[in-house]
């Protein structure tokens, strides 16, 4: 591994998947929760760990959230371009399972 790989700088999240997002959601849930409860306690020491608290619970909330539906969508991706792969191969030839057989097609009367 080069020292780019294994070094971590904050320039470097862009390239992980749902990081960005999931980082300004918590800073969002952290400025909502600090603020609601100094408004509501009017101690700023205890705000600023609720603060730190809901940037914590916002940020891997979203993480996992996000990394879930990715997840989903991939499975989703993967079961669709294998059928389309079955259809291209199968399409044609009695193993088609769009096709109908030759019985039905002819009609009987």
């Amino acid at each position: 591994m080069s020292s780019e790989e294994k070094s971590f700088s904050i320039a470097n999240i862009r390239n992980i998947p749902c990081a960005r997002e999931a980082i300004l959601h918590g800073a969002g849930g952290s400025l909502v929760a600090g603020l609601l409860h100094f408004l509501a306690t009017s101690r700023v020491k205890r705000s600023f760990d609720v603060g730190f608290a809901g940037f914590m619970v916002t940020t891997l909330g979203s993480w996992f959230y996000c990394r879930i539906n990715n997840a989903k969508l991939r499975v989703q991706q993967r079961l669709i371009q294998d059928g389309i792969k079955n259809k291209v191969m199968y399409e044609g030839t009695s193993l088609d399972p769009t096709s109908k057989p030759k019985e039905a097609q002819s009609g009987t009367s």
